[in-house]
């Protein structure tokens, strides 16, 4: 491709609300336009990379076994009427009408309208397994669209769903698409964490997120340093610690005047946070229940829902707390007053004694006692953290930030049992089928690709979703440097290699400025110096200084690279 009969927009300035490197160096790039709230069009070189990560995509799910499918958009309501999904899944739906008055909705996801697909053909154990996936457009009405690409309303995924006859079998599909997506985000370029994970909306049990590390990444995420447990902090367990072996002077009431805050309690009392309770008053399912971490603890709201089998779980109004307790907000704790549901966390089940609220104003109890001076519901219910123990090797986990590039399932029968997606086994006994979803953010990872490879001047794009292996350019004028790069560009285009020719009529400054922002993986310079002695500049992308090859042997070297670094050329 000539520069100057290609469309490539690029932008000099910062575009207005776009904060992440992602967001930015695609505005700027002029890889993607946004046309309203996250809704983005996919520019020449955006869609060029998009399709290359749809491509990598497709071939290992192939190659795993799935055959693709090609599901509607535009779904009817009676589907999600049937999982019990058109009321749950709420406002993230985009509904729509006919003119009939028929009720329809842009699909989410396709767990529904693939169960659907498979009742109806598949009667026998001795048509499964199955696989079937697709790559194609989701829609979601996101309350707070933002970061370009990460989180928008409409984008491009890769969602699988396996069928099996049993729970066994279903768990060697899941193995089977974990191989192929480990094998997907290598390709990619990406350096990522397998974590365990929240099944969420989608329902089921096993699950596992595929995050990549990165510095903006929404997601919290803790790894093993020792071992390969990594887990979402809403799922990270929890150690119960080593109990306290000495007896627990009975509780004593101590004034604390103006301290309602855990550092001022502890402070006020030569205590460490650690050794105080804190009380967070929430309400679960419409009933307001105590949750006790302890104070230098914060509560995980995920693991709170699930102790309490709360399907709706929120933070307690002033007016909802002294509603339904009988001490004064600020000062609450289980011993006295309070006699609703209490759950309390892991940590604070070790015998010994901690400070909490007395349910008076200016006024906590020393020395509380869990099982002795109040009875609660025990459970992991905080959030893991840098230096807590692996639940696996007890070595010390580590804190990071992720985008979820990749999520697994295993459904089980959660969809096929509502919809009577039945087979007929060996003994001709009708069971449900057990399913499995799989799921990767096709858009999504082009922008999570970009946040793990920027550096001041732009994208450094890994060879393998470049939108062009290398930009040929020349540093000055004259028809011996325009022959001798047009000879470049016609040799590497013949080798198969992804050209793009910067033939403007600019200064070296500004073609230079402007590959570094497009992210091109490798630049080759035409310059009058390096001609003299028949040589050209080579310069990678990720490197400072750019290397002197002979005109001869470039076009070779060039297309070795591109294979050597997970490229690939047109002709082979």
């Amino acid at each position: 491709m000539r520069y100057t009969h290609a469309f490539v927009p690029t932008l000099k300035e910062v575009p207005k609300d776009a904060v992440t490197p992602s967001h930015v160096l695609l505005l700027r790039g002029g890889f993607v336009r946004m046309v309203g709230a996250g809704i983005y069009e996919m520019l020449p070189l955006g869609l060029r990379v998009l399709t290359k990560v749809a491509a990598i995509v497709r071939e290992e799910m192939d190659r795993a076994g799935a055959q693709e499918v090609l599901m509607p958009a535009l779904l009817p309501k009676e589907y999600f009427d049937e999982s019990g999904r058109w009321d749950s899944f709420g406002d993230t739906l985009l509904r729509l009408k006919d003119r009939k008055g028929g009720e329809y909705h842009l699909g989410p996801t396709h767990e529904e309208i693939i169960t659907d697909m498979v009742r109806r053909d598949v009667k026998s154990y001795r048509q499964l397994p199955q696989n079937l996936y697709q790559v194609q457009m989701k829609f979601r009405d996101e309350a707070r669209p933002r970061a370009g690409l990460l989180r928008c309303r409409e984008f491009m995924m890769k969602d699988a769903y396996s069928f099996d006859v049993s729970e066994e079998k279903a768990r060697q599909s899941y193995e089977s698409m974990r191989e192929a997506y480990h094998r997907i985000f290598r390709r990619v370029g990406l350096d990522y964490r397998v974590v365990a994970a929240d099944a969420g909306a989608m329902g089921g049990s096993t699950s596992a997120e595929f995050q990549v590390l990165a510095q903006n990444g929404e997601d919290a995420i803790v790894a093993c340093t020792a071992c390969e447990y990594a887990a979402n902090v809403e799922v990270a367990a929890s150690l119960r610690g080593a109990r306290v072996t000495v007896e627990v002077p009975a509780f004593e009431r101590v004034q604390t005047p103006a301290r309602k805050t855990i550092e001022e309690v502890a402070t006020f009392l030569g205590k460490p946070a650690s050794a105080t309770m804190k009380a967070l008053m929430m309400v679960a399912d419409g009933a307001v229940v105590m949750v006790l971490v302890r104070g230098d603890h914060d509560a995980n709201e995920v693991k709170v829902a699930k102790a309490l089998g709360a399907s709706d779980l929120r933070m307690a109004t002033d007016v909802e707390i002294r509603a339904a307790s009988a001490g004064p907000v600020g000062f609450l704790g289980p011993v006295g007053g309070w006699t609703g549901k209490v759950v309390a966390d892991l940590a604070l089940d070790d015998g010994g004694g901690y400070v909490s609220g007395a349910n008076e104003v200016d006024h906590h109890l020393t020395n509380v006692v869990l099982g002795r001076d109040f009875q609660a519901t025990v459970a992991d219910l905080r959030t893991v953290g840098d230096a807590d123990p692996c639940p696996s090797c007890g070595a010390a986990l580590k804190s990071y930030r992720g985008i979820e590039g990749g999520h697994i399932f295993v459904l089980g029968t959660h969809y096929s049992a509502k919809m009577r997606c039945h087979f007929l086994d060996e003994q001709n006994v009708e069971k449900p089928i057990v399913m499995g979803c799989y799921g990767i953010g096709v858009s999504r990872l082009v922008a999570t690709t970009i946040e793990q490879h920027h550096d001041g001047d732009g994208i450094r794009w890994p060879m393998s979703v470049a939108p062009y292996h290398v930009v040929v350019t020349t540093a000055g004028k004259g028809d011996d440097l325009d022959g001798a790069a047009e000879t470049l560009y016609r040799g590497l285009t013949e080798r198969g290699v992804e050209v793009m020719y910067d033939d403007r009529d600019e200064r070296p400054g500004v073609k230079f400025k402007d590959a570094d922002l497009i992210g091109f993986p490798l630049r080759i310079t035409v310059g009058k110096r390096g001609l003299a002695e028949g040589k050209v500049e080579l310069k990678a992308r990720a490197e400072k200084e750019a290397v002197l090859v002979p005109l001869e042997e470039v076009v070779e070297r060039v297309a070795s690279m591109v294979r050597d670094q997970g490229g690939r050329l047109r002709s082979a």
